[in-house]
């Protein structure tokens, strides 16, 4: 005689409810570590770009200058030039104030006369070529400003950050 097999005794499920709560926390724990490196990429571009909107204001404040001085060329490159201008000295003052880091870079302030254009010429209806004559045009004179600098805490091997501004004066 067979006896007749028992059913298999079945146990409790003792910690199960833990291992669930276990990889719930842990994938809390990563999404807040997400946000958490969000945020703080979030802070260093606000700061880069408060920087380049710096930069910026720079530049155009000392294209702003140049518009209210003497516009001819010779003046332009005698006050606002890189190597020895005097306006440009005040103005390379406020930079190195203003931006981190500019102080170890050369700013940059480049003036090229630009010739205007020549007189229009044409053909009339014998076919003659005909000059026109230009009044009025004078030179101007093209301006190009580079300003560099390296955020705080930024290593000096990743590059410094640049901002070029180029513009004419007439």
């Amino acid at each position: 005689m067979n006896p007749t097999p028992r059913p298999p005794r079945h146990r409790p499920q003792q910690g199960f409810m833990l291992l669930e709560v276990l990889a719930a926390l842990l994938i809390f724990a990563l999404g807040v570590m997400g946000l958490v490196g969000l945020q703080a990429n979030a802070v260093k571009q606000v700061g880069d770009a408060k920087y380049r909107a710096d930069a910026a204001m720079l530049a155009e404040d000392l294209v702003g200058q140049m518009q209210v001085a003497n516009r001819s060329y010779a003046a332009l490159n005698a006050a606002f030039n890189s190597t020895n201008g005097t306006a440009y000295t005040a103005w390379q003052t406020r930079v190195t104030e203003t931006l981190p880091g500019a102080a170890a870079y050369d700013q940059t302030v480049t003036l090229t006369q630009v010739q205007p254009l020549p007189a229009l010429q044409g053909t009339n209806s014998a076919g003659a070529v005909v000059t026109g004559t230009a009044t009025g045009l004078t030179s101007s004179t093209q301006v190009t400003i580079t300003l560099r600098w390296l955020p705080p805490g930024e290593p000096s091997a990743n590059g410094s950050r640049q901002l070029t501004l180029v513009t004419q004066i007439k």
